[in-house]
């Protein structure tokens, strides 16, 4: 069996194993009991809670697309949806909806010196300001534990993700340039021009990287990005019934999301992200049948942004193939 096939099988394995985990844990807490609480929001608060969702989309995509001065912000908006929707709705990692991106962004007439090149500094502005909001939830979660010895083991899982969080965010940061050196030399000796395309990648980062205010707006968007991304918790908790100050909301998120960077590999966090809201949430006076109905509203969100995202792209994509075999 091929690499790519063995990585397939595997990302569809955890996908599953995902899934089972989280029935398991539906019927630790009760399926009715979590039901119930999510039918509480109703069709038209739900549809408010996933609309929120797209201002999020927005903010993401201007932060990518300040990095290219005179680039419509639109062509960028759309392609960070189709890296989110990929990463959510398919059995991939992060680093697939990376790839969906780049194809997205590129087919939408952007250079590809310059897709391939802010994706990469758009990417470090992420991980650093992801940095400034995981230490947060940190400090959050250490504030409250210190009177309750018995929890320690959570804030022990926290530090560790908060140490994964920090060495994905140095390695990404310090292998960019040694990485791309690598793939020219390997790629100017199978493929004819692949050594001058990955040049230019090169060039064109360390350009991103000396326009200084405009990685800094990026880093302070991406910033925002996170805490809205948190408030969106918040205004879910409100539509089912739970009053939880919006403090309180921003660590659980924090950490979440904290475990989920360090924990790449599962695609769309599956299974994962339930078990932390079930230990995170009763800390801060969440029951974990309402943190568990908070994390299956964020999915059913997910599945009613993402997959109408998917099929518009899929269409397009059709649309293209045809076109480019008519014309041959």
């Amino acid at each position: 069996m091929a690499r790519a096939d063995l990585l397939k099988v595997a990302a569809i394995a955890i996908t599953v194993a995902g899934l089972a985990a989280t029935f398991v844990l539906l019927g630790a807490v009760g399926f009715g009991a979590v039901l119930g609480i999510l039918g509480k929001i109703g069709i038209i608060r739900f549809l408010v809670y996933a609309a929120y969702t797209l201002v999020i989309l927005a903010i993401l995509g201007l932060a990518w697309q300040v990095l290219v001065p005179g680039a419509r912000w639109s062509a960028f908006a759309w392609a960070r949806t189709m890296r989110e929707a990929a990463t959510n709705v398919l059995p991939f990692s992060q680093f697939g909806g990376i790839v969906v991106g780049l194809r997205v962004l590129v087919s939408d007439g952007v250079p590809q010196r310059h897709a391939y090149g802010s994706i990469i500094a758009d990417q470090t502005a992420e991980l650093a300001a992801q940095l400034v909001f995981t230490i947060y939830g940190a400090a959050g979660l250490f504030f409250v534990l210190q009177n309750r010895p018995e929890e320690r083991d959570l804030l022990d899982l926290a530090l560790i993700g908060l140490g994964a969080s920090v060495a994905i965010m140095l390695a990404f940061a310090f292998a960019q340039r040694p990485m791309l050196t690598i793939a020219a030399r390997i790629g100017g000796a199978i493929l004819p021009g692949a050594a001058a395309a990955v040049a230019e990648v090169r060039d064109e980062l360390d350009l991103i990287y000396l326009r200084r205010r405009r990685l800094i707006a990026c880093f302070l968007l991406h910033l925002l990005a996170w805490v809205a991304s948190g408030a969106g918790a918040s205004i879910a908790l409100n539509f089912i019934g739970f009053d939880v100050p919006i403090g309180a909301v921003l660590v659980i998120e924090s950490l979440i999301f904290t475990l989920r960077t360090a924990a790449f590999v599962v695609p769309g966090g599956i299974g994962l992200q339930e078990g932390a809201y079930v230990l995170i949430g009763p800390l801060f006076g969440l029951p974990a049948e309402a943190a568990l109905a908070l994390s299956l509203a964020k999915r059913a969100r997910d599945l009613l942004v993402d997959v109408p995202a998917m099929l518009i792209w899929q269409i397009g994509e059709a649309r293209q193939l045809i076109g480019s075999r008519t014309s041959r």
